[in-house]
């Protein structure tokens, strides 16, 4: 089998080559209302046939159920484009049967017990890239990447990643063992890393796997007014989506959409577009993390590769949505206390 060709983006001096977009799996368990197990499984197929490499996904999305469908997508996929496939996994968070969320454990002695229960759900021998998916409170970082390091060592991971952490612990971090990525929430309205967290990330040779590139689908164009959200999904707790927020949030949609008509695109497309335009700007590489729950979707991100945005554009779209411009914090309080990168 022929692989398509597609930008390719290295995680770090340290990390592997991979595809310049990669699929972010959390929405295909649950995560933002039901999902469809068929449509999610040719979704996966469909952004490997594209020349998709990343998977990326976490060992708490439905209790396991991500990993194990991702396993049956491997499975099911044509060998060459199993092979090709990198998955990046988070770990850590502790949920009950209901779905709360009831704090986060990254002692070492956890950190291979998490692994090995990834390991043998997703049906591979090791992990691409593997992360704490928030900084435990209780345990030094220094700890916790020692033990991803013990496990590289053995083979069951390839590269270590960190996950929304602040600058201090990016660098405690990388002074244990060498960090390919940190994965952190980057887009239009969420631009907080800028700040301190990027040029850290510049001067070690870290790069970034941007998620929430479209805000949850709030920037994608795709969520109306006084559009209401079922209560498995979280975005119906998220204070970006709740009332007055909400409104506001869509008049910015509304700007970006001139913007982006005028440009021969959807808003999607722009919004993805602009992050990826923000890793030369930032001197480092900037992977954005698609939620495509769909082909549909997938494939409306896709067309994002195909975007060139010159000086112009991106004043236009700065303009359209300033930075800090949007309403509400990305999380309810009890997670924003979570947030080391927040701090």
């Amino acid at each position: 089998m022929t692989l398509p060709e597609i930008p390719t983006r290295s995680l770090g001096t340290t990390g592997p080559q991979v595809s310049a977009l990669g699929l972010g799996c959390m929405g295909m368990s649950g995560m933002y209302g039901d999902a469809d197990r068929a449509e999610s499984i040719a979704t996966i197929h469909a952004a490997l046939e594209a020349g998709v490499t990343l998977l990326d996904t976490g060992d708490f999305y439905g209790m396991g159920h991500n990993e194990l469908l991702i396993s049956e997508a491997l499975r099911t996929a044509p060998s060459a484009l199993r092979e090709n496939a990198l998955t990046s996994v988070k770990f850590g968070a502790h949920r009950g049967p209901d779905g709360a969320w009831l704090g986060y454990d990254a002692r070492p002695n956890a950190v291979k017990t998490w692994a090995a229960y990834s390991l043998q759900r997703l049906g591979v021998d090791h992990i691409d890239v593997y992360r704490p998916a928030r900084l435990d409170p209780d345990v030094p970082i220094e700890e916790t990447v020692g033990a991803i390091a013990e496990l590289a060592e053995k083979g069951y991971v390839r590269h270590i990643g960190l996950s929304e952490v602040g600058a201090g612990t990016i660098r405690r971090a990388a002074a244990t063992a060498p960090i390919a990525d940190l994965q952190i929430e980057y887009s239009l309205i969420s631009r907080g890393p800028e700040r301190e967290i990027l040029p850290t990330l510049s001067e070690l040779g870290i790069a970034v796997t941007a998620y929430g590139v479209l805000s949850r689908g709030l920037i994608s164009g795709h969520v109306a007014p006084g559009q209401g959200f079922a209560a498995n999904d979280f975005r119906a707790h998220t204070p970006r989506f709740q009332g007055d927020n909400l409104q506001h949030n869509l008049t910015l949609v509304e700007s970006l959409r001139k913007v982006a008509e005028q440009k021969g695109v959807s808003v999607a497309q722009i919004v993805i577009a602009w992050v990826l335009a923000q890793g030369p700007l930032h001197h480092t590489d900037i992977v954005p993390l698609v939620g495509a729950r769909t082909r549909e979707r997938l494939g409306e991100a896709l067309g994002a590769l195909d975007v060139t945005l010159d000086a112009a554009d991106l004043a236009a779209i700065e303009a359209a949505v300033p930075a800090d411009a949007a309403a509400g914090e990305r999380y309810a309080p009890a997670q924003m206390t979570m947030l080391d990168s927040e701090r």
